[in-house]
């Protein structure tokens, strides 16, 4: 039991990824707070990670981009549990937009999700995780190769790579860790709610399509004790997708 006496929160995890990574901690002895922008699909969720083994599981309502209801969220585990010790930034947003369509609304939109949201939760780990903390953020295969139509997305994914060097150059002499991961292809909403997927423009072959178990494998790695000496790596889970000529 890696995360035993432990305390996570997790983004976006009422569905998806993140709640396959909530399942993931609390199989292995994690107390989790499953921070949802729907809070009632969050109090449903708490249901199926207690039944994956956590001790215990709040949920929480939070729209990321929102950096007073971070503050709220984090507020409200430290009320609960008493400490903080693994974040997973998995909140994400994607729009579909040609480039000479696109307006500021639409790059804010997505901007303040996947890259501020990642920093106010970065932020707040900071002011309040103790030496031993971890942070895994989840990026995208989109921050190396990304397709036409996404460019805020492929944008902010790939600023939160660079956010997370930064923050694991700060974080060490805190004794935080700051990693993240580069999914490809995961079988998700996300994946085939993707207009390029199902116009056919992006093919995807079924033997390069991930579970989320598989990601969530990765982030508990990457946030246990076994990952010690990892510090500011980007961790590509793609199944090898990108290695095709």
């Amino acid at each position: 039991m890696r995360f035993t006496d432990r305390v996570v929160i997790v983004t976006g995890a009422a569905s998806g990824i993140g709640l396959a990574t909530a399942k993931r901690f609390g199989s292995e002895g994690a107390r989790v707070v499953i921070a949802d922008l729907h809070l009632d699909k969050a109090a449903a969720a708490v249901g199926e990670v207690r039944a994956a083994g956590a001790p215990d599981a709040l949920a929480v309502g939070c729209n990321v981009s929102d950096e007073s209801q971070v503050e709220s969220a984090v507020a409200q585990t430290l009320a609960r549990f008493g400490r903080f010790d693994v974040l997973v930034n998995n909140a994400g947003l994607m729009v579909f937009c040609p480039l000479e369509e696109l307006t500021t609304d639409d790059w804010l939109g997505v901007l303040r999700v996947d890259l501020l949201g990642a920093f106010y939760f970065t932020k707040q780990a900071f002011l309040h995780m103790k030496s031993g903390g971890a942070i895994v953020n989840v990026s995208s295969v989109h921050a190396i190769e990304t397709e036409p139509l996404v460019a805020p997305y492929a944008a902010a994914k790939a600023a939160l790579v660079s956010l997370t060097r930064s923050a694991s150059l700060e974080g060490k002499p805190k004794g935080i860790r700051v990693n993240c991961i580069l999914p490809g292809a995961v079988d998700t909403p996300m994946l085939w709610d993707n207009p390029n997927v199902k116009s056919g423009q992006e093919k995807i072959e079924q033997h390069d399509v991930g579970k989320p178990e598989d990601i969530a494998a990765v982030i508990a790695y990457l946030a246990s004790d076994d990952a010690a000496f990892v510090q500011g790596a980007q961790v590509r889970i793609d199944g090898g997708r990108l290695d095709h000529l």
